[in-house]
């Protein structure tokens, strides 16, 4: 998204009172530019791939049903997402439920509904079996760790030798297990491996897939037959948060599995993934109202309504997930002038609630705005109840001849807020004494 789309966003979001003192802080999403990253996934993989999109990265009904709309699939981890994913509209028979934890009652609806299961581990097989009928129209995996290493951030990482997901094949006697799973199971027809996540290299994601290619290879060959028939290689394409630049591409990770496992596009296997953060990031931004600002040990700090709420991992982890800062005046105009290193700290209770550091910037003021760029996934969509700050309101937009807002969420009451917080138990604690 240009910074010129960003500016007029936000000068329209300012003239129509989205954004100001009555608002402080809202998300923006860029529907066309969402549009355009489903048509490029499309695009790099070619016809007769389900693309499913991973919720949690935004877990906004109506974002949802605009993927579903434009031939996504999705892909859920909890009965949460589950129940939203129905609601925006996705066929069951597109959906993946991918939870390390399934509870029976999970495993039951997506059964009954036809939705696909990724089961996490051997364990989860065995509850299947007792459930399953013959009938049933679900689709159902095996979670597979290749257990090929490390990306740059350790908690992102989701193919380390301990890592918590699915069966991992180079411990002793797991890789047997495995074929004897399948063996035992002539239902099970799929292998699931996410090996990627922000800061992990194509070439070990590819890796990662490759491993899963082969030994989907020797189950078949040891059975005999061909039972398993998809491959769901899961997500995790790394964004580019230090420019306006989409890189690596969806073409560019094509490029990588192709280079690693020349035959996983063939049409052998039926394929599946699970991209999140890469459709969405580059879509969409935060803007934020400058309420003080302040000097401190020589720093200036500018305090604003945009924190840990909104961008948890940036405050929490600010070196694996740096953000794009811009400066606007309170009119919604790009600042110019002098640029000072500035502290763009959020409204949350805690030292640490700073999303940017000594970073260069126009001076900001009171009433200005600031802008935080690619934070269209797992940002204001996942918002954290620090402080029982409000959700902050989430629009999308257009723009042909002038901006359009659409409202994907308002911004949540202060009583919603208490609803949320017990109000109606209010006396439920004094009254036992």
């Amino acid at each position: 998204m240009s910074e010129s789309r960003v500016a007029e966003v936000v000068r329209h979001a300012v003239d129509v009172g989205a954004l100001g003192a009555d608002q402080p802080v809202a998300g923006f999403i860029d529907i066309e530019g969402v549009r355009s990253s489903v048509r490029s996934l499309h695009d790099a993989f070619g016809p007769g791939v389900l693309h499913t999109f991973a919720a949690k990265a935004a877990s906004l009904i109506p974002v949802l049903r605009l993927l579903a709309r434009d031939g996504m699939g999705c892909e859920v981890a909890s009965p949460g997402e589950l129940r939203i994913a129905l609601d925006a509209g996705f066929d069951p028979a597109t959906i993946v439920f991918d939870s390390p934890a399934k509870t029976r009652e999970e495993l039951a609806q997506c059964l009954e509904l036809g939705v696909a299961i990724n089961a996490d581990n051997l364990t989860e097989l065995r509850r299947i079996d007792a459930m399953r009928d013959d009938d049933c129209a679900s689709v159902i995996g095996l979670r597979v760790n290749p257990q090929v290493g490390t990306g740059t951030i350790g908690a992102m990482s989701t193919a380390t030798a301990t890592s918590k997901f699915g069966v991992a094949l180079r411990d002793p006697g797991a890789r047997e297990a495995v074929v004897r799973a399948f063996a035992e199971r002539p239902w099970l027809t799929r292998l699931h491996a996410h090996v990627g996540s922000q800061g992990c290299p194509l070439e070990l994601i590819a890796e990662g897939i490759a491993a899963t290619y082969r030994l989907a290879e020797e189950i078949n060959a040891t059975l005999g037959r061909r039972q398993i028939t998809s491959l769901d290689i899961g997500g995790g394409l790394p964004v580019n948060f230090g420019s306006d630049e989409v890189t690596p591409s969806y073409g560019d990770y094509v490029d990588a599995l192709r280079s690693a496992v020349p035959e996983l596009l063939d049409g052998r296997y039926a394929l599946v993934t699970e991209f999140g953060r890469s459709v969405l990031a580059k879509n969409g931004f935060i803007g934020a109202l400058v309420e003080y600002t302040k000097d401190a040990g020589g720093r200036r700090i500018a305090i604003t309504h945009a924190g840990a709420q909104v961008a948890t991992r940036t405050v929490l982890m600010p070196e694996a997930w740096p953000l794009r800062v811009e400066a606007y005046d309170a009119k919604g105009r790009a600042k110019d002038g002098p640029l000072l290193a500035q502290d763009v700290a959020g409204p949350c209770c805690f030292a640490g609630d700073v999303v940017a550091h000594a970073r260069e910037l126009p001076e900001l003021e009171e009433g200005d705005v600031v802008v935080l760029r690619d934070t269209g996934a797992y940002y204001f969509s996942t918002p954290w109840a620090y402080n029982s700050l409000p959700y902050s309101a989430v629009y999308g937009f257009t723009i042909s001849d002038h901006v359009r807002l659409a409202t994907v969420r308002q911004a949540q009451t202060l009583d919603e807020i208490a609803f949320s917080s017990g109000l109606t138990y209010a006396d439920a604690l004094v009254t036992s004494l």
